[in-house]
C-alpha cells in the first residue's frame, strides 16, 4: 500500500502537455477567423484619407494633446495616434459621423464598417475615393488565475485567440490546470462559460470559445495540487514529504516487530 502510494505521488504526470492530440489533427480542416463584431459601448476610431488634407479634415474628428498644460488642436491625419478621439457607439447602435450624420455600426465588423462610410462618402458625393481604416479603441479581455501575469488585456486586431491571450499573460503556471479553462462570456446579456481543454488540440480550436470577443474573462484554476496546498492538513497528508515519512516509519516499525519476535 505504501508503496503503491509512493509511486503515485512519484508517477509523471499526464495533463501538463498542450496539444496532445496533435497527430488526430493533423489534416483537420482550419477554423475560419472569427472577426470582432462590434456592440454598443465600443469605442473605435475612423480615419477618412481623402486627396487633400483639408478634405480629410472634414471627416476626421479632432483631438487634443496635451502636454506639460499646453493644448494644441488638430485633426487626425494618419490611423495611429495615441490621441486620437473615438467613436463611442450607442445604445441605439449608432455613431454620429461627421456630414452623415446617425450610421447604425453594431453588429458590424471594423471591415464592414470602413465599406459603409466609404460607400456613404461617395453616394452622397462628397468623396469619390476615400481609405476608411476603422480600429478597436477600448476592447479587452481578461486573464485571472494560475498564469504568470493576470490582469486586463487590449484587443489590438480581429482573430486574436484564447492561445493569444494566455501568452500575452505569460502563460500558465505549472499550477495551473490546462484541462479546464473556462472562459466567461456575454452573449445577448446572458452570461456563458465555455470550457476549455488545452491538452486537446481538436477540442479547443473548434471550440465557440476560441476566437475571443470583447469583454472576456478567461479563468485558469489551479490544479488538484495546488488547491490541497492551501489547506495544512491537505497538504500533510497528500505531499510526498509526508508518504515518505510514513513510510520510514512503517519498516522502522516493520524491524521491531521482527527483532522483538525473534525472542518470544
Amino acid at each position: 500500500m505504501v508503496a503503491t502510494a509512493l509511486l503515485a505521488a512519484c508517477s509523471t504526470p499526464t495533463n501538463i502537455t498542450y496539444f496532445q492530440d496533435t497527430d488526430q489533427a493533423d489534416g483537420a480542416e482550419i477554423v475560419p477567423v472569427k472577426n470582432i463584431v462590434l456592440q454598443p459601448n465600443d469605442m473605435i476610431s475612423i480615419i477618412v484619407n481623402a486627396k487633400t488634407a483639408e478634405l480629410s479634415a472634414l471627416f476626421n474628428l479632432p483631438y487634443t494633446a496635451q502636454r506639460l498644460g499646453q493644448n494644441t488642436n488638430s485633426y487626425i491625419s494618419g490611423s495611429s495616434n495615441s490621441y486620437v478621439s473615438g467613436y463611442t457607439i450607442a445604445e441605439d447602435g449608432t455613431i454620429d459621423f461627421p456630414t452623415l450624420g446617425r450610421v447604425k455600426v453594431a453588429g458590424m465588423t471594423r471591415q464592414e464598417v470602413a465599406k459603409k462610410i466609404k460607400d456613404e462618402l461617395r453616394n452622397q458625393g462628397q468623396v469619390n475615393e476615400a481609405v476608411v481604416t476603422v480600429e478597436f479603441m477600448n476592447l479587452y479581455y481578461q486573464v485571472l488565475g494560475e498564469v504568470a501575469r493576470p490582469g486586463r488585456y487590449p484587443i489590438g486586431k480581429d482573430g486574436m485567440t484564447v492561445l493569444d491571450a494566455l501568452s500575452s499573460a505569460g502563460d500558465l503556471g505549472i499550477q495551473g490546470n490546462r484541462e479546464n479553462v473556462k472562459l466567461l462570456r456575454n452573449e445577448d446579456g446572458h452570461q456563458k462559460t465555455y470550457t476549455l481543454d488545452l491538452t486537446s488540440t481538436r477540442s479547443m480550436i473548434y471550440s465557440p470559445a476560441y476566437y475571443l470577443k470583447q469583454d472576456d474573462v478567461i479563468y485558469v484554476e489551479p490544479n488538484d495540487f495546488k488547491k490541497r496546498q492551501s489547506t495544512v492538513n491537505g497538504n500533510n497528508v497528500r505531499s510526498a514529504s509526508f508518504w515518505l515519512s510514513l513510510g520510514s516509519f512503517v519498516t522502522s516499525t516493520i524491524l521491531v516487530i521482527q527483532r522483538i519476535s525473534r525472542y518470544i
